[in-house]
């Protein structure tokens, strides 16, 4: 099973992601990111894009990773990555499901005042992140289109990243 934990930048998937996989027995953290961090790694590099994920590779790339380290390892992959473009959703999703790996979809919300918040005082990967702030918009554009119906929404706004792992995991156990 994955649990995949999407959102904007600022929701706390990372946190949330450590926090989950302490709380379920035989799981593991899976950030879809390095994936796209080892596309960018070829040299010469890969035609320009502002996202790696836009790179065609990227998608049936996480697919797989995901399933060879479940084939490998079993249990429960966490996997924090944010996924706002639909058509991305859809080709992942499917590509997991033709391998009958089932997922339980969570958006981490939080309004936009603290997700500006939360990006201007992130102490890892640096405050005010152009790259971070770009995405607020695009997040907002998907939650109303597509996202938040297609998944379990857990508004972060009031939660620490500790509170929204206790609720993800009991929903998952009530699901048992």
């Amino acid at each position: 099973m994955i649990v995949w934990l999407n959102g904007t930048h600022g929701a706390g998937k990372t946190t949330t992601a450590a926090h989950v996989q302490r709380l379920l027995p035989d799981s593991r953290v899976l950030d879809a990111e390095k994936v796209g961090e080892t596309l960018m790694d070829i040299r010469p590099g890969l035609p320009g894009t502002d996202n790696f994920q836009h790179w065609p590779p990227w998608r049936p790339l996480v697919v797989e990773t995901a399933r060879r380290v479940l084939e490998y390892a079993g249990g429960t992959l966490v996997m924090p990555m944010t996924v706002l473009v639909e058509e991305y959703w859809r080709e992942i999703g499917g590509g997991l499901a033709r391998y009958g790996i089932p997922v339980r979809h969570f958006v981490l919300h939080a309004d936009r005042e603290t997700l500006r918040r939360r990006i201007a005082q992130d102490t890892v990967t640096g405050s005010d992140s152009p790259f971070r702030l770009r995405y607020l918009d695009p997040y907002a554009e998907a939650a109303r289109d597509w996202l938040h119906a297609e998944a379990e929404v857990v508004d972060t706004t009031h939660l620490t990243p500790e509170q929204a792992a206790g609720r993800i995991v009991a929903a998952l156990n009530a699901e048992r």
